[in-house]
């Protein structure tokens, strides 16, 4: 992947050189020494050989459920005889923050990420809450506008990501704007003449939203003071809401809403698009950041607090209780009703989390109304919205339950004498003919 790297192991490779680098990776290390000062020590020396990143992974103590195991000191011994220390999450990050005095930030479940930059670790933290917005389609030929096209790429994209106009300092190019139209206003004046204002607004309110996440979800964080913010993300907050104080009173006003479940509900109920339950609201990852604020920052406690689940399908945000369940569906976009393998709980009350497994399953759960899941504008919906309406006239859905044992589809199909290929409902023993 073009990175040079180089590995230490007191056992496997003793005879490495030990020296600085920009990043340090310490991955399920920890769990396995069994003296806790030795265990200290190694934290300590990997974050003294570190420039700008340490990464710290460990065993969670979800993962000893049903292995056998015999207690030892702080840990257990497995069948081979071989020592393993199991983690909570916030148990991890207590450890490996009063052990180097420097805060950590959670990238997945028992994986920590510690910064040398405190700006750096907030732009990480910030990068977690930001729509994805996509450049506008030009709607009219400008030939001013494709003369200089590829000056105005980056202003584009700027703007795109931070909803404001640059600094000139900020702007690579910013020179050859200022010769060639005039400046970045009168640049940018032309880009909206040509591709129109309503993407553009778009793009500053979602911007101004991604702020509003950040800062609100920051406050678990100890809020850093606004001077160590980095210089592009103080320009923001000034350019959305005038000054920090501002910014942070309206995240935080957002933030206590959160914590009362009706308020919640409520959302849920409203949300543009999910599939809805008596019991949660169900979305794709992919549609998190085109959620109403409140559903954003519901999921965002659970995610500020575990980092990414990797391999997460769907989110499940429960009505009844402070919970963020994320399920794994890896065959969602091929399957035409994917099987819930696995999932990942995270109890927002308690913050303790538990992980399920699902694939020896021999009657998973199944999803139907694929494209319930999805925002609006998914290039998928059309395809999977034509299955639902095609299992509707076919009277397979009028249960309205949408989430149900494969076994149970599956009896229901034989019994109207329908058969599911690829993403058509057929007759049974006619492959061709779709309803």
């Amino acid at each position: 992947m073009g990175y040079q790297a180089d590995g230490w192991d007191p056992a496997h490779a003793p005879n490495s050189e030990r020296r600085l680098a920009d990043v340090v990776n310490l991955g399920y290390v920890v769990n396995v020494i069994e003296k806790p000062a030795e265990r200290d020590a190694t934290l300590r020396d990997a974050w003294g050989l570190c420039r700008k990143l340490l990464v710290v992974a460990a065993r969670l103590v979800h993962e000893a459920d049903g292995a056998n195991l015999r207690a030892f000191g702080d840990g257990y011994l497995t069948e081979r005889d071989t020592f393993q220390r199991f983690y909570a999450q916030d148990e991890l990050r207590t450890w490996i923050e009063g052990t180097l005095g420097v805060q950590a930030a959670p990238a997945a479940p028992g994986v920590f990420l510690v910064f040398r930059d405190e700006a750096l670790r907030q732009r990480f933290l910030q990068s977690r809450y930001r729509h994805r917005v996509t450049a506008p389609r030009i709607l009219r030929r400008d030939v001013l506008f494709q003369e200089h096209k590829s000056l105005l790429d980056p202003l584009l994209a700027f703007y795109e990501q931070h909803g404001r106009l640059p600094e000139e300092r900020e702007l690579p190019g910013a020179d050859g704007l200022a010769t060639s139209l005039g400046g970045i206003r009168r640049a940018f004046t032309l880009v909206r003449r040509v591709t129109g204002d309503e993407r553009w607004e778009k793009a500053k309110a979602a911007c101004a939203e991604d702020l509003l996440v950040y800062l609100a979800l920051a406050r678990f964080d100890r809020r850093p003071a606004f001077h160590a913010l980095g210089q592009e993300v103080q320009l923001d907050v000034r350019a959305h809401f005038g000054s920090d104080r501002a910014a942070c009173e309206a995240a935080d006003a957002q933030l206590f809403s959160v914590g009362r479940l009706e308020t919640v509900d409520a959302a849920c109920q409203a949300a543009p698009f999910g599939l809805r339950t008596d019991e949660a609201l169900y979305v794709h990852v992919c549609g998190i950041p085109e959620l109403p604020l409140i559903l954003r920052l519901y999921e965002g406690c659970a995610r500020g607090y575990v980092g990414e689940i990797e391999g997460a399908t769907i989110v499940k945000m429960h009505r009844r209780k402070p919970q963020i369940s994320y399920l794994y569906c890896p065959d969602f976009e091929k399957a035409a009703h994917p099987a819930v393998r696995g999932g990942f709980v995270v109890r927002l009350q308690t913050f303790e989390v538990r992980e399920r497994d699902y694939s020896a399953d021999p009657d998973p759960f199944i999803l139907l109304r694929k494209e319930a899941f999805l925002p609006p504008a998914h290039p998928l919906r059309p395809r999977f919205e034509r299955l639902t309406q095609q299992e509707e006239r076919a009277g397979l859905l009028e249960d309205g339950n949408n989430i149900r044992p494969r076994i149970t589809w599956t009896q229901a199909l034989n019994a109207k004498g329908f058969a599911v290929r690829g993403h058509r409902l057929v007759r049974a023993g006619r492959s061709g003919l779709a309803v």
